[in-house]
């Protein structure tokens, strides 16, 4: 397998993919994009930039697989009222969705207290 379509991402790989799709400027080209291979082009070349090898079709998939998911437990926990599962990576993905800024120090919301002093990836986005 050639193209690495299978390769498990890892922990970090996906950290990497969520604090790129947490830009406002990646989030406005995705909004209402239907031919957005040029956009994940973009991503595949930003996460190159930290040393992750990624096509922008895998960054697509892993994209759609990261919304999908975290959709499906929204609509699953709406009918149970009590969050039964949750995923990986599920607090960052909501503030993108909700649209609130992440802190990647913390990796929770900009309103959140989470402020470690772990790797900020904001300098090397803009």
């Amino acid at each position: 397998n050639d193209s690495g379509a299978g390769k498990h991402w890892s922990d970090n790989e996906v950290r990497a993919l969520i604090n790129i799709w947490s830009d406002e400027k990646i989030q406005q080209m995705l909004e209402g994009a239907t031919r957005n291979k040029e956009i994940f082009e973009e991503i595949a070349r930003r996460l190159m930039k930290r040393g992750i090898d990624r096509d922008w079709k895998q960054c697509r998939t892993k994209y759609k697989n990261l919304k999908y998911e975290y959709r499906a437990l929204q609509k699953e926990n709406e009918h149970l009222g009590n969050p039964r599962r949750k995923m990986r990576f599920y607090d960052e993905v909501d503030c993108i969705l909700r649209r609130q800024p992440l802190v990647p120090s913390g990796w929770g919301c900009e309103s959140s207290s989470l402020l470690s002093g772990t790797k900020d990836f904001t300098d090397e986005i803009k």
